[in-house]
């Protein structure tokens, strides 16, 4: 009779759940909602743990892990999988991220620029245009259940990527960047209503300045400048969240083309 060793039988599924920790912990890092700075880091981490205790199971079925002899090479390990959970997690942030850039924008041209509140989501100063624009777009990705598609993600990636099964490939980095790069063009085009607008004001000021000398100018212009801005940011309001549909559509499309890139059987 063939002897059992539970030693190496436990070893490797400790070491198999601590990799789905990781993974599932790098989610927890960056991914809105889930990596808020106003959510507790005990709260977090209880979630993350109770997810990879619920994952666990199945996912071993699929996996065999065996416990490393070499500390430095389950290190690495480690860190291969806590890159695939922030991976995942960065995707959703950026196009999160469009909004606050789109917010910026708005209020540079409007004038709210020095005036910045405290963004409890990210811990820093936000903007007031970019802060309102960000929580609706956070309340958004709530309702249409935006969060359930990132744990979705975390579970199609165990599916595609095993664990300790990364495979690199030099077309992620091509990747990131323009989907980095991005940022700015969908900030744009958010703000692109607003900013028109508010050259129109300019233009019209402009020539008044000329025809009406004795008119003070400033007087005038930073009052115009809040109330078209305002008024188009209200106008604005039901299409934003048409953009959202489109934007949300994107982030998850190329979560999915983001880990086939690095899967090894893409």
């Amino acid at each position: 009779m063939t002897e059992i060793d539970f030693f190496d039988i436990y070893q490797g599924q400790l070491a198999a759940f601590l990799l789905v920790l990781t993974r599932t912990s790098g989610i927890f890092l960056i991914s809105p909602f889930f990596g808020s700075m106003n959510i507790p880091v005990q709260l977090r981490a209880g979630t993350a743990t109770a997810m990879a205790f619920v994952t666990f199971p199945v996912i071993v079925q699929k996996t065999v892990v065996t416990a490393p002899d070499n500390l430095w090479f389950f290190a690495g390990t480690v860190l291969q999988e806590l890159f695939i959970g922030f991976m995942i997690g960065f995707i959703a942030y950026v196009a999160l991220a469009a909004i606050n850039m789109a917010g910026k924008i708005m209020d540079m041209q409007v004038g709210f620029s020095v005036a910045n509140v405290m963004d409890p989501t990210s811990g820093q100063q936000s903007p007031l245009i970019g802060s309102f624009l960000y929580n609706l777009a956070i309340i958004y990705f709530l309702v249409v259940n935006g969060h359930h598609v990132i744990i979705s993600a975390l579970i199609e990636s165990f599916n595609r990527i095993p664990l300790d099964g990364l495979i690199w490939n030099e077309a992620l980095t091509s990747f990131i960047g323009d989907l980095t790069a991005g940022v700015f063009l969908v900030g744009m085009k958010i703000a692109m209503p607003v900013t028109f607008s508010i050259l129109l004001v300019n233009v019209g000021m402009g020539i008044l300045a000329r025809t009406m000398p004795q008119m003070n100018i400033f007087v005038v212009g930073i009052p115009m400048h809040l109330m078209i801005g305002t008024f188009m940011l209200t106008m604005l309001l039901p299409f934003f969240f048409l953009f959202m549909d489109t934007v949300f559509n994107d982030m998850y499309a190329n979560i999915t083309n983001a880990l086939k890139l690095i899967s090894p059987n893409p």
